[in-house]
């Protein structure tokens, strides 16, 4: 109830700024700029915002930060480094970007000499005084107008986004009325009677962490919700931006679950709380995935702390220049595995060399449960291990991280699937940097299971990108939300708007490639969302429609082979789970697929950690003739096959649960000859009953009473 009455009419996202025009009377160049920058491709990625033009009434709205602005060639640090270079522009090498001096800053009243970090993967920049940011493409735009013109500076007001609708304007002024309101009607904790005080750092399990701390990181309490206020204060004049709102319930075993909620919503939160409080010359940060966690390691070691604003899900590269003064960055994300992968991934993005982790243990959890539990925070934090590795490493090295996956199976076995607990009891769980092959016969449903497959990772949190080759995101998209829905919503139109506005919610992204596509293109773009987005699952459909007649003149095994080595080595390079649909070879309609029949060579089923197969038995109707088949689990070996039922009206795919099906044989045969082959069973039968009356009577021994082989309920084993 809580959440629906803080997210309620907060689906806008929420601007940085006030909108900006250009001058009365720019300077042509500047005009020229502006043009450029409003009317540029469409970017080849897109998330589930509204994206489509309707000629009705209903009204549609673009999101426009849903879109990732993918160059066609990809930048490279080099290229960057040799531009700056050609237009004399000095810059220091940081860790994951590169500082130049701010344009959009005059010369005489700049602060920092180089407060404009520009990525070193993707070549976005940010200007931290003025908050302007873009693409590579923009910045070069500009430094091109400015030494055309002869200019030190440019206005910020040059770079416009996409021009606000009003609709969109007055949804960005609500939630800024809604934060406001939220935080002028919060109450500072310091200021509640001691008692209740108490009673609402029991309730949230933080009664070691002092009303002090509290009181210097600005935590509130929002009474109609019970729930703890989180300011993002942000900018050049550290005005309030938003807040999170957290509240706790306890469960039947006694523990806490939180839920949280943000305004602006989650994809446009960026704040790293604790940010504020870190001064301009420390080097060192510990970075936590929860504010509790950022309150516990400031109050116990005095260090500097920050919390990611979105946990251990991800690390928005937007957020990586206000890190990049830290020349020792301790990663402690929590306690568990999830957190450790996490922690590994994201000292990619921060730089091995400078990044720390906290390796999760009996010992080593979360830093708000080690305060609790009395440990010695600084001790776990000079423990950390370096993020940067060798080639070669002894079992000492590997020791710790045996014992944790032997002592965290469940964790270690990855993600559950919830519509699908008979594969969970195969493959125990979906986990990253594997590489998943799919196969079916044509027509049995492949794309759909898939699309409900991916889409029930989705929902718990693993942020999706789909590559459809074959199919149109739009139908795609369809079927996705049929299923998120679990009815067919074109017989309830009224309801699009919610189930839409909770499927947009979803970390789901798509690629526009659509038909035969360069692989080289397609892991650019992977490569790309991996970083921009922290992807975990991609899932390509399918393999011999992206690679389309290409390349007629060599060996089209050989050109199957590298594609599936090339997504083989991205899986296990970005810790990122592929799923790989291949169509089969041509087989019989009354023979099951084996692995044997994925189409190519053999290198599919070898570099795989898992096959799946969907069985479809052609020669049967009703209800049971589906089943899905695991051929190959390199997580434990266990393999095994159970039956699907599929529901047409929500389009998606369940287990039985009571019993077999009885499958019928489909009537393939003429009428005549039917009729002949019943005739001479008949017969056959009658003299088997003849022949056996015989015997019976030259025969007069008690028969004995053998007991069949059967399996649990008395059936035939078969």
């Amino acid at each position: 109830m809580w959440r629906g009455l803080l997210l309620r009419g907060s689906t806008s996202l929420l601007q940085v700024a006030a909108p900006k025009f250009l001058p009365e009377e720019p300077v042509s160049s500047l005009r020229l700029l502006s043009q450029r920058l409003l009317h540029r491709p469409v970017p080849i990625l897109r998330s589930t915002g509204y994206f489509l033009a309707h000629a009705g009434t209903r009204g549609y709205k673009k999101d426009t930060k849903s879109t990732v602005e993918f160059p066609g060639t990809p930048v490279t640090v080099t290229d960057i480094k040799q531009y700056l270079r050609s237009k004399d522009i000095p810059f220091h090498d940081g860790y994951s970007c590169l500082h130049i001096p701010s344009i959009f800053v005059d010369s005489s009243t700049r602060k920092d000499g180089f407060s404009l970090f520009v990525d070193k993967t993707t070549g976005q920049f940010l200007c931290k005084d003025t908050l302007v940011e873009g693409s590579w493409e923009d910045l070069q735009d500009c430094l091109e107008v400015m030494q055309k013109d002869g200019q030190d500076s440019l206005s910020p007001d040059v770079l416009l986004g996409y021009p606000e609708s009003v609709e969109e304007q007055e949804d960005r002024e609500r939630e800024l009325r809604e934060v406001q309101s939220i935080w002028s009607t919060s109450v500072p904790l310091t200021d509640l009677p001691e008692d209740e005080a108490q009673l609402i750092k029991t309730m949230f399990q933080i009664t070691k962490i002092s009303n002090a701390t509290l009181k210097k990181f600005g935590v509130r309490l929002f009474k109609p919700t019970k729930s703890l206020v989180f300011p993002w204060f942000g900018g050049p004049d550290s005005s309030l931006k938003g807040v999170k709102l957290l509240s706790a319930q306890r469960t039947e075993t006694d523990t806490v679950t939180y839920n949280e909620a943000t305004v602006p919503r989650s994809s446009s939160y960026y704040n790293l709380f604790g940010l504020t409080l870190v001064g301009r010359l420390d080097s060192e940060v510990v970075v936590t995935g929860h504010e509790f966690d950022t309150m516990a390691v400031s109050q116990a070691t005095g260090l500097p702390s920050v919390a990611l604003p979105r946990g251990v899900s991800c690390l928005p590269p937007i957020l990586l220049p206000y890190l990049e003064q830290f020349k020792r960055v301790t990663l402690w994300l929590g306690g568990d595995i999830r957190s450790w992968e996490a922690s590994k991934s994201f000292s990619r993005k921060l730089g091995l060399r400078r990044c720390s982790l906290v390796r999760p243990g009996e010992y080593r959890p979360c830093a708000v449960e080690a305060l609790a539990r009395g440990k010695n925070l600084s001790n776990i934090i000079k423990a950390s291990i370096s993020a940067a590795h060798k080639s070669i490493v002894s079992f000492k090295q590997l020791r710790e991280d045996v014992y944790g996956e032997l002592a965290n199976t469940d964790q270690v076995a990855g993600v559950k699937w919830t519509r699908f607990p008979e594969l969970n009891r195969i493959l125990k769980g979906h986990r990253k940097g594997e590489l998943t092959v799919f196969t079916g016969p044509t027509g049995s449903g492949k794309t759909t299971f898939i699309s409900e497959l991916a889409l029930d990772l989705c929902m718990q949190g693993v942020n999706t990108l789909w590559g459809s080759f074959e199919i149109n995101n739009v139908r795609l998209a369809k079927i996705m939300l049929t299923q998120f829905a679990m009815q067919r919503l074109e017989e309830n139109l009224e309801q699009y708007d919610f189930w839409a506005d909770k499927f947009e919610e979803l970390p789901l992204y798509f690629m526009t490639f659509h038909g035969q596509q360069n692989i080289k293109t397609v892991l650019d773009t992977m490569q790309h969302a991996v970083y921009l987005y922290d992807i975990n699952h991609v899932v390509i459909d399918n393999l011999q429609f992206m690679m389309g007649q290409e390349n007629l003149s060599v060996d089209k095994f050989a050109v199957q082979d590298h594609i599936i080595g090339v997504f083989r080595k991205f899986a296990t390079n970005s810790c990122c789970h592929v799923t790989l649909i291949i169509h089969p070879r041509k087989e019989e309609d009354d023979r099951e697929l084996q692995t044997a029949s994925i189409f190519g060579s053999a290198k599919a089923s070898q570099e795989a950690d898992n096959v799946l197969i969907l069985q479809e038995k052609k020669l049967v109707t009703c209800p049971g003739r589906r089943s899905l088949q695991v051929t190959k689990n390199r997580f434990d070996g266990d393999v095994g096959i159970f039956p699907l039922d599929f529901i047409k009206p929500s389009l998606t795919f369940s287990t039985p649960i009571k019993g077999k099906h009885k499958l019928r044989k489909v009537n393939t045969k003429p009428e005549n000859e039917e009729e002949g082959e019943a005739a001479a069973a008949a017969s056959k039968e009658e003299a088997a009953k003849k022949d056996k009356g015989e015997k019976t009577k030259g025969n007069t021994k008690t028969p004995r009473t053998v007991k069949s082989p059967a399996n649990g309920n008395g059936a035939i084993q078969k």
